[in-house]
């Protein structure tokens, strides 16, 4: 096994969503297990163990190699004591030990915190999960003429969720529905600067504090 330093830990949310859904997904990553750590253990003797065991700690020179020969690429991301293995097509022992709890991400979306991060057709798909966005569209809308302008707006500005495609879609359609509903009852609509539509790109495994970290640059999302 080659000898390099493997990061893994992501210290943030959106820095383990993001590293889950475009620095991996995105690029074949679709088989995964997800797991957690007890109280008990130490995370990072979780990590050097699953990371010995898979032989996971290579460079990208050492993959590509073994991409050639038809074996299969995994990896390791963790954010505090959940973690999540994936790999791409190919043959490795991970398809043989994790077999009874695997997963592919085109069929059945990663759910954390949430989100719910999946492959549809040929593309990325990182949306709110099902669950949390009903109970959100419940909350805005059983308070859409109860509240004012103001106090929703803020509401709306709070909500945690980085804007990838999906969810950009689906806070977009959120804050249609909120405005109809005002609408009707002859209130002043919400304006489209209450929500944030374009994703805070962050460093996964950066030691800076979240804000330095999320405020590195800003992307557009794209339509999906």
């Amino acid at each position: 096994m080659e000898k390099m330093n493997y990061r893994c830990e992501a210290l943030t949310l959106e820095g383990f969503v993001q590293q889950l859904a475009v620095g991996y997904v995105s690029r074949g990553y679709f088989f995964y297990v997800l797991g957690s750590i007890p109280e008990r253990k130490d995370p990072r003797l979780t990590d050097r163990k699953l990371i010995g065991h898979y032989g996971i700690a290579r460079s990208k020179w050492s993959r590509a190699r073994l991409k050639r020969t038809g074996a299969a690429s995994v990896q390791y991301l963790r954010f505090r004591r959940s973690f999540v293995l994936l790999a791409t097509h190919g043959k490795h022992r991970f398809f043989d030990e994790e077999r009874a709890v695997l997963r592919d991400v085109r069929e059945t979306p990663i759910k954390f915190s949430g989100y719910s991060i999946g492959y549809r057709g040929d593309a990325l798909d990182v949306r709110i999960a099902d669950d949390v966005y009903s109970e959100l569209r419940a909350w805005f809308l059983e308070n859409a003429v109860h509240r004012s302008a103001e106090a929703l707006a803020d509401e709306f500005r709070g909500l945690r969720f980085e804007p990838y495609g999906g969810v950009r879609k689906q806070l977009l359609a959120l804050l249609r529905a909120v405005n109809d509903k005002r609408r009707a009852a002859r209130f002043a609509p919400l304006p489209m600067s209450c929500l944030r539509l374009r994703r805070r790109a962050c460093r996964p495994f950066s030691a800076e504090t979240k804000e330095e970290q999320c405020n590195l640059m800003s992307s557009p999302v794209s339509p999906r």
